[in-house]
């Protein structure tokens, strides 16, 4: 039988991690689009454009790692863009979805109330990933 326990705590515990063809790029329309702040971005030494680990912070909690495509031949290394698809929460799903829509994501989902309880939208980012934001924040 599994039992499930709520607890809350000030850090993170589950970071999302995504590969990225052009990290820099991505990190340019993550702040934008969706108000991610940088953390951390850590570049190869002889090529700044390879991104060996990153992190965006999500303002209302947590965040995600990334990092570049291609950077080795690890399954981290290796995995493809644009293979993701991640929801977050927001207190305001209507400003979330004009900022996103003015720098140029594609509307997967129209902004809509759910069933559920939830207002929220559905986009793609530039390399394919797929981001839903909304008001639900879980049981």
């Amino acid at each position: 039988m599994t039992t499930a326990t709520n607890s809350t705590s000030t850090a993170a515990a589950v970071w999302p991690c995504l590969a990225f063809d052009d990290a820099r790029a991505m990190t340019e329309f993550l702040t934008t689009a969706f108000g991610f702040e940088v953390t951390a971005v850590y570049a190869r030494d002889d090529d700044p454009a390879v991104v060996e680990h990153g992190e965006l912070r999500w303002p209302a909690g947590g965040g995600i790692m990334f990092g570049s495509t291609g950077r080795d031949d690890s399954p981290f290394g290796s995995r493809p863009a644009g293979v993701a698809s991640l929801y977050l929460v927001t207190d305001d799903p209507d400003a979330l979805h004009a900022r996103a829509t003015a720098a140029g994501a594609k509307i997967i989902r129209g902004l809509r109330d759910e069933d559920y309880g939830s207002r929220g939208f559905s986009v793609a980012d530039p390399e394919g990933n797929l981001w839903s934001f909304g008001t639900y924040s879980g049981e």
